[in-house]
């Protein structure tokens, strides 16, 4: 027996397929860490982890990796105990970095098969869409997922069928402008978010969770060839 046995027994010997693949996640909040670790439980083995950020209190209402004796640490220190304690094989890359246009290129040193954007900077998001086009990786992106309360309202789709959602808006903006060829599959809400309060986005934790769990999904149907993502 191993621990992959019951995913195993779903998908037969396409569990070696999972295994070869290099996934980079930017963003380990809400959305980016339940995306860590149900790839990590579904066997990939080659993950990449990029977030500049240490915990607070406010995040441990919807991350992962986040408790009361380890507010301070970095995100990505945190993530990779968590990772490491499920399947401690796992080749890890480590990236302390907040991207920006100015940094982008340096997540590009290693090769990837997937990218999850599970990001919050806009400028980030449109120009990580132009350089998988152009490198020929496959992205999954995540829309907002704060101010929502209907995790059931969240699908995996092309950015040109989303509707609401004000990141999306823009994005599908600059795929007409720039003319991007292909699907531009995001994770998105077509639930019509709250307000801000005091300026502060509010969020739960089952929004981002399964946004986050979705990422992960559409990667791993991808790699065994389920037809429907």
């Amino acid at each position: 027996m191993n621990q992959f046995e019951r995913l195993e027994l779903l998908i037969k010997d396409k569990i070696n397929n999972i295994y070869n693949k290099s996934v980079l996640v930017i963003g380990l909040g809400g959305v980016g860490s339940y995306a860590v670790e149900a790839l990590i439980r579904s066997g990939i083995q080659d993950i990449t982890i990029v977030d500049n950020d240490t915990i607070s209190i406010t995040n441990l209402n919807r991350q992962l990796m986040t408790y009361q004796n380890n507010i301070g640490e970095f995100k990505t220190n945190e993530i990779e105990k968590r990772i490491l304690s499920i399947n401690p094989s796992c080749k890890i890359t480590k990236i302390n970095k907040f991207i920006t246009l100015e940094n982008i290129n340096e997540l590009f040193n290693k090769n990837y098969d997937y990218i999850v954007d599970a990001c919050d900077t806009i400028t980030v998001k449109l120009e990580l869409i132009k350089i998988c086009k152009t490198k020929e990786i496959k992205l999954i992106s995540c829309m907002g997922t704060g101010n929502k309360m209907d995790p059931s309202r969240l699908k995996i789709l092309d950015v040109r069928k989303t509707s609401y959602d004000p990141i999306a808006k823009i994005i599908r903006k600059m795929v007409k402008n720039e003319k991007i060829k292909g699907k531009v599959m995001v994770v998105c809400s077509d639930e019509e978010g709250y307000t801000k309060v005091n300026g502060i986005i509010p969020s739960n934790s089952f929004v981002p969770a399964t946004a986050g769990l979705l990422c992960a999904s559409f990667i791993i149907n991808d790699i065994v060839g389920d037809k429907c993502v």
